[in-house]
């Protein structure tokens, strides 16, 4: 099976393409997942929740090693490369699919992202409270395949261009240590 050491994290912020391209280049993040989370049906296809109708978010299952990055630094990461104000909306992409979520696996991750949310709250980090939820994992759903690993296999497209590339210059000047060594310019 998988290393004792591993933990899993899941995270909403927008398109899971953007999530996804930010975290594989986190140093501890051993495999980065997009998929559907959060909703009210089983097994949604992409054509279901690009409705809004189904209560799914776009999101990533992270599984980490908590002994090269924790938690914690996980969520700081999160937090400087979306906008955690916008409710149910990432830029241009809007709807509940696009709400910004932490979906927490047990009690020490729910009280990390409160805390964590708290005190960037009262640090005014940002010009708006944060809206993201706070909600126990529920049912993940693996997105299609042509979902998994979109920006390396995609980073040409406009998209990618304009709104992904900007996400991971932001990721390498806030967080040039925690990146992994291929990736540190």
């Amino acid at each position: 099976m998988g290393k004792i050491s591993q933990e899993i994290a899941v995270l909403a912020g927008g398109c899971f393409w953007c999530t996804e391209a930010v975290f594989q280049h986190v140093e501890g993040v051993e495999e980065v997942i997009s998929g559907y989370t959060g909703g009210n049906i089983k097994n949604p296809a992409y054509r279901e929740i690009t409705t809004g109708r189904t209560g799914h978010a776009e999101a990533i299952k992270l599984i980490f090693d908590p002994a090269i990055i924790t938690f914690k630094e996980l969520l700081e990461i999160f937090f400087t490369t979306h906008d955690p104000t916008t409710l149910n909306q990432q830029g241009a992409d809007k709807g509940t699919q696009y709400r910004s979520a932490i979906f927490y696996t047990n009690e020490i991750q729910q009280t990390t992202a409160n805390t964590v949310i708290e005190t960037l709250n009262n640090q005014n980090v940002f010009e708006s409270q944060i809206v993201t939820q706070v909600t126990e994992l529920g049912p993940f759903y693996k997105a299609e395949e042509y979902h998994q690993n979109y920006y390396n296999q995609n980073s040409s497209q406009g998209y990618c261009q304009f709104v992904i590339n900007p996400k991971l210059s932001k990721l390498q000047e806030k967080f040039k240590t925690k990146l992994k060594k291929e990736i540190q310019k």
